[in-house]
């Protein structure tokens, strides 16, 4: 039974696809979208694009698209509800609209409609309901996971016809003649359903992925990863596309729940007696695999006179906390009974393990582990353990060859051709064409500038990477007085080990310009200990020795030891304000030069120092002294899935030095899950401030020329549908702040987007790098751009493992070639290492302050952040964040 209307939306409103891409129409009236009139004009939420990029190198390449035709004949939308009953997942609802069509009344869905799976329905003819714009359908249903097993259930359905929508906006969207308004959206997400309906009948999905067990990998703790397929339609400069990428499903592994179980607590005896509260099972172990569990589908089976029986798959709502044995329960006659009582005196089934744990479903009833078994093809949707992320990677990654030839062959898999619904709505997917040739076009790198004394003072990188030889920092800092304290024991890390050390960071730290003494304040420590108390007890020495405190401690951490990196974080950066560096003692122990060469770039700019900035030349846009510029980075990040109740963190970061190249931040607590920076008026206000005292103070620059004459602001991590809430609120807050301060600067709002399938792949072999992907600076702004908005995509880095990335560019008022070469500029000023990034170094920082952010808060204190609660002081904020 189809859910009812999401809170906040008419019910005859397009649920949006991914990404925030749906309409609106009204359920009481039947809306007609269609063409605009001739006085109609074409608006955009972001810039109206004023022209192509021309700079750079031209490049051959393919991208993960597919070119598309649109639909002729008007498709009609359908609202899907059932008042009286409950959401139910979308899994079932597919089948129940699945039983409608075939079985209840085929004869009104010839053709076959599309469903969502949660509200829309869209039919390429109009549904004959007698005149009516609505009918209620009565559908008998037997799905034993969830009708309890009592025989077939009815569920009523009811659809409303809300819209009638005509292609024909999409192709005059598409060649730039229309407005990417409610109508264009609509279109879109009937179009994305349309070729979604086959693989959601056949195989596990989430919302525009399916997964297939044709490639699969254990990776242990219960999980299994499938390769999936991602597919989206996207609108682009005179064609419509369907995106294709292949993607990752993390699985339960299907079985006996008891093993799934003994496998994710880590237990390889098997020994089922360990999940027995009886037996020594943590309360802290119970509810950690309750978490995980938490959710699934269960199939019971009971022994019986006939052999194993099947009976009712149900969801895991929690864990018991006593074993079946010791498990009590009253009975609807009257009296209490065990749980392993009852299945011996009503079900004829002696436990083999009594003393373990039962699940408790949705209904309430209790089912012993022992009985349950996981029925394939269950996603997982919590985050997967940090411990597996580097498995989930390796079966993620791919070259960008393999990549390729994987979507090739999952054409197969999505079979547009064969898919009964795609043809019947008139659409034909070029597969036979391949994958979309683009002319992409390769940006000249920026010119970096080093310190004096450097063998080269300016260097130009080579596909997005230089090395520091014979180069010093441009700005480098002086270190007199500093400690090392060292969390490894002493037979493992000793006396030689920490001056060999010490000896190869001060010998590093002195080739690239930083004035550094050796030191003789070394400290082990218990890292059971309290950390704060130590590493104030080594500061507390240093200052009694020099008469002042350290200008840095040198932390060195054994393996595992992410807790105490987190109280030496906090302690560093809030509490005493001095700068830490952690390093790992095995990386430490006969390090390679580039160890310590790659910490020292981290060091210097700790200590306030300035690795490298760009050449004037290549960023005129930022180093025009009559248009001062400051660029901000903002971001915001959530709690993972399912710690609800956990609170967002949001970042500000800005540039305060006239050479776009030394930063300050500004993080803040906010709602969870909420997208929009609250509080980012005081926070502009804070940076901005900021900038204007350095450059009086320390550039010395005169009264009038101190405020910035533009702002410059790379916003990450909101969804295509969110871009005009950033205009329409995140814009007035810091128009704001500059009023407070008397100041009027342009302002530029650029959205950087990261969470996209857009992938681009060399067409001849001599265009590519080491890594098989297409090089650093390569830029794509046709093809597969927006018909009318002004975006572009960039690959700004140089391959490493798998396929890079590019980063999706919107919004601005620059010219496409001063903004393209101005982004690709700033991802060469990423202080922590000689390769140009995938973002801007400023988006790249407030990326790393809002990951970090929790740590910077005392947990001691007043935030609680475990899985039951989350206090939220909105005053705290995180100031002069050292990057």
């Amino acid at each position: 039974m189809p859910p009812r209307a999401a809170p906040g939306r008419g019910r005859g409103a397009p649920g949006p696809a991914r990404g925030g891409r749906g309409g609106a129409a009204s359920r009481e009236n039947v809306v007609q979208i269609g063409l605009p009139t001739s006085g109609d004009h074409i608006t955009t939420v972001g810039v109206k694009r004023p022209g192509f990029g021309t700079g750079g190198r031209p490049l051959d390449i393919y991208v993960n698209s597919f070119v598309t035709t649109i639909p002729e004949g008007v498709i009609h939308h359908y609202d899907v509800i059932s008042p009286s009953e409950k959401t139910l997942p979308a899994r079932l609802n597919m089948a129940l609209i699945k039983t409608l069509q075939t079985q209840v009344a085929p004869q009104i869905f010839t053709p076959r409609a599309v469903y969502d799976g949660r509200k829309n329905m869209f039919a390429i003819r109009e549904l004959p309901f007698g005149g009516s714009s609505s009918q209620e359908f009565d559908v008998s249903f037997s799905e034993r996971a969830e009708t309890g097993g009592k025989g077939p259930k009815v569920f009523k359905i009811k659809l409303t016809k809300v819209a009638e929508i005509n292609p024909e906006v999409l192709q005059r969207f598409i060649a730039g003649n229309q407005s990417h308004d409610n109508s264009v959206l609509t279109a879109i997400t009937a179009l994305n359903v349309v070729i979604r309906m086959e693989p959601t009948m056949k195989y596990p999905f989430n919302v525009r992925s399916f997964f297939t067990d044709r490639e699969t990998k254990d990776i242990g703790s219960g999980l299994q990863l499938w390769r999936g397929y991602f597919q989206s339609v996207r609108p682009a400069c005179g064609q419509m596309l369907i995106n294709v990428d292949i993607s990752t499903g993390t699985m339960y592994k299907a079985g006996p729940l008891l093993n799934l179980c003994l496998e994710y607590i880590g237990r390889k005896e098997k020994d089922p007696n360990v999940l027995a509260p009886s037996h020594g099972l943590p309360d802290r172990e119970r509810l950690r695999l309750q978490r995980f569990i938490s959710g699934i589908r269960v199939i019971t089976t009971l022994p019986g006179s006939g052999g194993a029986v099947n009976q009712t798959p149900r969801v895991v709502k929690k864990l018991s906390t006593a074993g079946a044995n010791a498990l009590r329960f009253t009975m609807r006659e009257g009296g209490t009974m065990t749980v392993a009582d009852y299945f011996k005196t009503h079900q004829n089934c002696v436990l083999r393990f009594p003393d373990v744990i039962c699940v408790e479903v949705g209904s309430g009833a209790l089912i012993p582990l022992e009985l349950c078994t996981v029925p394939p093809g269950q996603i997982m949707r919590k985050q997967v353990p940090p411990e597996k992320t580097k498995d989930v990677l390796d079966f993620a990654t791919k070259k960008p060859k393999d990549r390729l030839d994987s979507i090739r062959n999952g054409l197969a898999v999505l079979a547009y051709g064969q898919s009964e619904y795609v043809r019947q709505f008139g659409m034909h997917v070029d597969a036979a064409a391949g994958p979309l040739r683009v002319k992409a076009r390769v940006l000249k790198p920026p010119t970096l500038k080093y310190g004096t004394g450097s063998k080269q003072l300016t260097i130009v990188p080579n596909n997005g990477a230089w090395n520091m030889v014979d180069k010093r920092f441009f700005k480098p800092v002086q270190i007199d007085r500093w400690v090392v304290v060292i969390y490894e024991t002493q037979n493992r890390f000793g006396e030689a080990a920490a001056q060999e050390m010490i000896h190869g960071l001060v010998l590093r730290c002195r080739e690239v310009g930083i004035t550094m003494t050796p030191t003789n304040l070394i400290f082990w420590e218990n890292g059971q200990g309290a950390i704060a108390n130590q590493l104030r007890s080594a500061g507390a020495q240093c200052a009694a020795k020099f008469k002042l405190p350290p200008n840095l401690i040198v932390v060195v951490l054994p393996e595992g030891g992410n807790d105490i990196y987190t109280a030496v974080k906090h302690f560093g950066d809030i509490t005493m304000g001095v700068a830490t560096q952690c390093m790992k003692s095995s990386k430490c122990f006969r390090a390679k030069p580039q160890y310590y060469a790659n910490i020292s770039l981290k060091i210097n700019v700790k200590l306030g120092g300035i690795n490298t900035i760009p050449d004037p030349s290549s960023v005129s846009v930022l180093t025009d002294p009559h248009q001062p510029t400051i660029v901000m980075g903002a971001d915001v990040i959530h709690p993972a899935p399912g710690s609800d109740g956990r609170p967002s963190f949001t970042a500000l970061v800005a540039n305060v030095d006239s050479d776009t190249a030394k930063y300050i931040a500004d993080s803040r607590v906010q709602t969870s899950r909420q997208e929009m920076i609250e509080e980012l008026q005081a926070m502009s206000k804070h940076v901005l401030s900021m900038y204007m005292k350095y450059r009086g103070a320390v550039e010395k620059k005169g009264a009038n020329s101190l405020a910035p004459k533009r702002i410059i602001f790379y916003r990450d991590g909101v969804s295509e549908g969110q871009f005009k809430q950033v205009l329409d609120q995140e814009l007035p807050l810091l128009k704001k702040a500059c009023e407070e301060l008397g100041i009027t600067p342009k302002i530029t709002i650029i959205v950087v987007g990261k969470r996209h399938h857009v992938r681009f792949f060399p067409q001849n072999e001599r265009d590519v790098d080491r890594s098989g992907n297409c090089p650093a600076g390569t830029v794509v702004d046709r093809a597969v751009a927006h018909p009318t908005e002004f975006d572009f995509y960039l690959q700004s880095h140089g391959g490493l493992l798998g396929t890079s990335r590019p980063a999706h560019y919107s919004e601005n008022n620059l010219s496409p070639d001063s903004l393209q070469s101005l982004s690709f500029a700033l991802c060469h000023v990423y202080a922590r290492s000689t390769r140009s990034v995938s973002i801007p170094a400023p988006v790249y920082y407030a990326d790393i302050v809002c990951s970090r952010a929790k740590n910077h808060y005392d947990p001691a204190g007043s935030f609680d952040f475990s899985d039951s609660a989350t206090q939220i002081d909105a005053n705290n904020s995180l100031d002069n964040f050292r990057l």
